[in-house]
């Protein structure tokens, strides 16, 4: 009898040592847990989902959902075990139920987007694939898997729907080469080829505002393009947009200083609009340590001269300008209210600006755009806004926590403002073209 029980012992021990497991293929992610994501669980348990995982990992598919099972429904890698374990054994529908009650009990995590994203593959549904990677990817943008297959997806699908865009515009059908090429921004938002071929069916339909949109991006994207700065002067240009159509030009002669076309529109735009040549002091303005109440008045009155209508409100009487630079730019801004002159008439033209008095200028500017029709969105809540040097009931808080609310100046790392620091020159020409371009 004890023979006999040996030799059943024996036999079972052989067909045991006969069982071959099989590993996932190495196409098929089991995505691990991360030490960070187990910390909270108790010694045991992290060494029960280890061994699970380990187990999933040499294809021992029964031994992974006993210890599973045994962790209970409540464990966070329970179910996106058991979905693991259904996937390697291409039970996709078992699968997915399994690690869509993970991603609803535990929407933290990123091993179930991982396992959802690879059964879309599998099925043939790539659009709910790249999703659940961008899922996956919000919870741990490091993420190599999830970022490498969304890349892919994102790099196929923006190549064909800049394919189809040019197919569309070959075909003359610009309604729907327009919805191809928008399609593929939003997979690619730097895509200079769909910006540029939008910007190309915008003027033709004398759309200007999208036109130059994304003319001025895809300038942005390559600052140094000559083709794409004179197509986004000439857009300006065409858009009625004189002064500014003029600096973009003179932007042109910046890169290419010998372009014959840009040199001709400057001259006519100049002659046109009665420009004369800017003082030297202006071109002088971004090297400074610290700017002048002239200088800021002379950053306005240039950059935003589209906006200051030549038929001004009468300036007030301003008794210290005559032998100022910036002295009609100064009549502009003050005939705007955009800077401050003193009760006793002067402007002081030759004081330093302070980062306090820079911002209650710039909220004056930012009013005044407003009341234009221009549109300028607070970033921030002022409510959030917390500056460690400058309290509530500090005389410039209000503007201040303004123009923190549309970013146009910022904290520094410490979380101060420092409004009595002067700024530099290059700071301030900065803090201008920003606005300039925020404007809508």
């Amino acid at each position: 009898m004890v023979k006999k029980i040996s030799a059943l012992g024996l036999l079972a021990l052989g067909l045991a040592a006969c069982v071959t497991l099989t590993p996932p293929p190495p196409s098929l992610r089991v995505e691990a847990p991360s030490p960070g994501a187990t910390a909270g669980l108790s010694l045991d348990d992290r060494i029960a989902v280890a061994d699970a995982w380990a187990a999933l990992k040499q294809g021992d598919l029964e031994r992974a959902r006993k210890m599973l099972g045994a962790l209970g429904i409540r464990n966070p890698f329970c179910y996106a075990g058991l979905g693991y374990a259904a996937l390697i054994a291409n039970d996709l529908r078992a699968a997915e139920a399994n690690f869509l009650q993970s991603v609803r009990d535990f929407p933290e995590l990123p091993l179930a987007y991982i396992g959802l994203g690879q059964i879309y593959q599998r099925t043939n549904q790539p659009d709910l694939a790249y999703n659940e990677y961008l899922e996956a990817l919000k919870r741990d943008p490091e993420n190599e898997w999830a970022g490498r297959e969304a890349d892919a997806y994102r790099t196929e699908r923006t190549d064909r729907l800049l394919a189809e865009g040019r197919a569309h515009v070959t075909a003359g059908d610009l309604a729907e080469a327009r919805d191809s090429y928008l399609r593929a921004l939003e997979y690619a938002p730097k895509a200079q080829e769909a910006h540029l071929a939008l910007a190309r069916i915008y003027l033709r339909e004398k759309n200007y505002t999208s036109a130059l949109f994304h003319l001025k991006t895809a300038s942005t994207n390559d600052p140094n393009d000559k083709q794409i700065l004179l197509d986004y002067a000439d857009a300006l240009l065409k858009a009625g947009q004189q002064s500014r159509s003029l600096d973009a030009y003179q932007r042109v002669l910046d890169v290419d200083p010998q372009n014959k076309t840009a040199k001709d529109r400057v001259d006519s735009l100049k002659g046109r609009l009665g420009v004369v040549e800017l003082p030297s002091q202006y071109g002088g303005i971004p090297a400074l340590e610290a700017v002048t109440k002239e200088d800021v008045a002379a950053l306005i009155g240039v950059k935003f001269r589209d906006m200051l209508e030549e038929s001004a409100p009468k300036p007030p009487v301003i008794v210290d300008i005559t032998t100022s630079w910036a002295g009609r730019y100064i009549v502009k801004v003050a005939a705007y209210a955009l800077m401050e002159v003193y009760s006793n008439h002067t402007f002081q033209p030759r004081k330093i600006l302070a980062r306090a008095e820079l911002a209650e200028t710039l909220v004056r500017l930012v009013d005044f755009l407003k009341k234009q029709k221009y549109r300028i969105i607070e970033q921030i809540p002022v409510d959030r806004i917390k500056i460690a040097d400058v309290p509530p009931e500090h005389v410039y808080f209000q503007p201040i926590a303004q123009v923190l609310a549309y970013q146009l100046m910022e904290l520094s790392a410490d979380r101060t403002f420092r409004p009595e620091q002067p700024v530099s020159g290059a700071e301030a020409t900065r803090i201008f073209d920003l606005l300039l371009g925020i404007i809508k």
